[in-house]
C-alpha cells in the first residue's frame, strides 16, 4: 500500500490504517527500537506507542515522507524508554552510540544556548552532505538507527575494526566542523 493511501486511512479513522502502517514500516521501526533498547518486549511497547502517536497526529499532519516520520517517532519512543530504563542504572546496553558521540557534541544545555533546533539541523545536514555515501551510511546507521558495529560491518562488507576506525574519524570530523562554527569553546 502506498504512503498516501495509508495516510488517507488515518484521515478517515479506519482501523486498517494501523495494520497497513505496521505491515509496511513495522520491521524498520522494530529494528530501530530493538537496537536502542536491546529488548524485544520494550521494543514492542515502543511500537505500540508509536502507532498510537501516529493515530493521534494524523490528521491534521500529513507527513512526507511517511517512512522517515514514523521512524523518527519510533526512535524517539525508544530513546524515551531507554532514558527510563537507565535512569537508575537499570540497563545500559543502548548507551554505546550515544556515548561515542558525547566527545564531539557539546553538553545538551550548551547546544540549546548556542543553537536553535533549525541551526543544528542545518549544520548536521551540511556535515552529512559533505560525506561520501559510504561514510554517510555508516554514520546514520550507527548514530540514528543505533545499529551495532558488527551489523554495519556485515552490511557494508567491512571488518568491525574498519567500521570503528571510520566512525571515530567521522566523529572527529564532526567535532572539527562544530569547533569551526564556534559551537565548542
Amino acid at each position: 500500500m502506498e504512503d498516501r493511501e495509508i495516510i488517507g486511512l488515518f484521515q478517515v479513522r479506519s482501523q486498517e490504517a494501523v495494520s497497513a502502517l505496521s505491515e509496511k514500516y513495522g520491521p524498520l521501526c522494530r529494528r530501530v527500537t530493538e537496537h536502542i533498547l536491546g529488548s524485544r518486549e520494550d521494543a514492542e511497547e515502543c511500537l505500540n506507542d508509536t502507532w498510537l502517536a501516529v493515530w493521534n497526529a494524523i490528521p491534521p499532519q500529513e507527513p512526507d515522507p511517511l517512512s522517515a516520520w514514523v521512524c523518527r517517532l519510533a526512535r524517539n519512543q525508544a530513546l524515551k524508554r531507554h532514558r527510563y530504563n537507565t535512569a537508575a542504572r537499570r540497563d545500559s546496553r543502548g548507551d554505546a552510540p550515544l556515548e561515542e558521540l558525547e566527545g564531539c557534541l557539546p553538553a545538551a544545555g550548551s547546544v540549546e544556548d548556542a543553537l536553535s533546533g533549525q541551526e543544528l539541523t542545518r549544520l548536521l545536514d551540511r556535515f552529512l552532505d559533505g560525506l561520501s555515501r559510504k561514510d554517510r551510511t555508516l554514520f546514520v546507521r550507527r548514530y540514528w538507527y543505533a545499529d551495532p558495529v558488527k551489523d554495519i560491518a556485515e552490511a557494508c562488507h567491512m571488518t568491525p575494526n574498519h567500521v570503528s576506525v571510520r566512525l571515530a574519524r567521522l566523529r572527529a570530523k564532526l567535532r572539527r566542523m562544530l569547533e569551526q562554527e564556534e559551537i565548542f569553546p
